[in-house]
């Protein structure tokens, strides 16, 4: 006779465990510091005595390595200008394409020169790759000293016509003519027409 069959034991649900939430990522103070001292043109020592901060510590806070106490980050955000829980807001993402309008550009007078000098660089190149508008008015001159060295400037002109020194060479430049010097040294763009001129001033520092 054939024993009975065992009834079959159910086998419980296993719930599946539960996802841990991933830890919240401390928001890099640093790296906002440097973002707004960049924005303000400010460089380390700039901040550095706006704040009354050390400049080996704030370089360690922008690299975070170091935190600042928040005695310290009120005098820095104090000196760029912002308030303090702006260190920890979330960064919001960049705009896929950025546009500045013409009230955006910074420009530079030089009245007594004769000269105008639109910023068309942002402000975070600055001191590495600069690039300008150049309008000359008749008589105009941008005179310049000697930059770091390695420098170069490349001037293209984009209407009338303007002379080109750098140290003891001379070059007369007319529309469409793009001339590449040393600007390690003493040199000079200035119009030769009787006319405006413009022109495109890409600088490149060594």
């Amino acid at each position: 006779m054939a024993s009975p069959r065992k009834p079959r034991t159910a086998i419980p649900a296993v719930a599946a465990p539960s996802a841990t939430p991933a830890p919240a990522v401390p928001p890099r103070v640093g790296e906002q510091i440097q973002r707004l001292r960049n924005e303000r043109g400010m460089t380390l020592d700039d901040l550095s005595r706006a704040a009354g901060v050390s400049k080996s510590m704030l370089s360690e806070i922008e690299r975070d390595k170091a935190n600042p106490t928040i005695a310290v980050a009120w005098r820095l955000t104090n000196a760029l200008g912002v308030k303090l829980d702006s260190l920890f807001a979330a960064p919001k993402t960049p705009d896929a394409i950025a546009v500045a309008g013409p009230h955006d550009i910074p420009t530079l007078q030089g009245e007594q020169a004769g000269y105008q000098l639109r910023v068309w660089g942002p402000i975070e190149l600055a001191g590495r790759f600069e690039w300008y508008e150049l309008t000359l008015k008749p008589g105009g001159a941008l005179m310049s000293s000697a930059h770091e060295p390695g420098t170069r400037e490349h001037l293209t002109v984009l209407h009338g016509a303007v002379d080109v020194e750098a140290g003891d060479s001379k070059q007369r430049l007319k529309a469409s003519d793009t001339a590449r010097y040393a600007a390690d040294r003493p040199h000079a763009i200035r119009n030769a027409g009787k006319g405006d001129a413009r022109a495109l001033l890409v600088v490149v520092h060594g």
